[in-house]
């Protein structure tokens, strides 16, 4: 009887995960928050200028692209790192892609956008992964974790908006973004410094012969494609709207 507390009791890399996504949405959503407001305002208010239509059109596909990301990303773990270093390493290209945000520059703008969402690719669909390997009984237990995990999500997804809204749309748009950076940057040392609680939950690839160079010829051709596609898009825009060549 004195035993069943213990049982009941959710792992400790469960807290880990939670702060980690709690962090991550905080700064997707604040972000999310100013991206409409900040490319359809004026430029000599610090904004794009672009037009309401075009300024939603390229909020569709951003969000858009950052739900399809997640199929991408959930192989890069299970064939090549593994899902605890794919968040690692798709927490990194988050924050990058915010403090690339931050730049006052057009061009940079844009490759934030596609950073985030490569590496929301990476991060959201395997912490979601290791969230039910630490559970491996399954069950009710399992679903309680997930519920705790959830917890995290909305909390990040309330807080992030209030503080980068403020921030990007009554001191400076730019500073906003890199309110979303410093969040996710947060995240990241919070899971490096608790990820010896997560175990050997999403410590190695699921697949067998993974890492082979067939899969990193993928990675790298997949690479080069999202490479040509950006530069297209950039010109395109440019072309589109010359005042932003700046």
């Amino acid at each position: 009887m004195p035993a069943e507390p213990s049982v009941r009791r959710h792992p400790r890399g469960l807290y880990t995960l939670f702060f980690t996504e709690m962090w991550e949405r905080l700064g997707y959503y604040g972000m999310r928050a100013l991206l409409v407001l900040f490319m359809s305002a004026a430029v000599v208010k610090g904004g794009l200028g672009l037009d309401d239509k075009t300024a939603a059109a390229i909020y569709g596909l951003f969000t858009c692209a950052v739900y399809l990301g997640a199929l991408p990303g959930g192989w890069v773990a299970d064939r090549l790192l593994g899902s605890q270093r794919a968040v690692l390493v798709g927490g990194i290209i988050i924050a990058a892609g915010y403090f690339t945000l931050a730049v006052p520059r057009v061009d940079t703008f844009y490759l934030g956008l596609i950073l985030v969402v490569l590496g929301t690719g990476m991060l959201k669909p395997n912490v979601s992964a290791i969230v039910g390997q630490l559970y491996p009984e399954g069950g009710a237990r399992r679903d309680a974790g997930f519920t705790l995990f959830y917890m995290g999500i909305n909390l990040g997804a309330t807080i992030g908006p209030l503080i980068c809204s403020y921030l990007g749309e009554k001191i400076n748009w730019r500073l906003g973004f890199a309110a979303a950076g410093v969040g996710m940057v947060l995240g990241l040392v919070q899971f490096q410094i608790t990820r010896r609680h997560l175990g050997e939950a999403g410590c190695r690839p699921v697949r067998r012969r993974t890492g082979s160079a067939r899969d990193w010829g993928i990675v790298a051709v997949a690479g080069g494609v999202i490479a040509t596609l950006y530069l297209l898009v950039l010109s395109g825009v440019l072309h589109l709207n010359p005042h932003l060549s700046r």
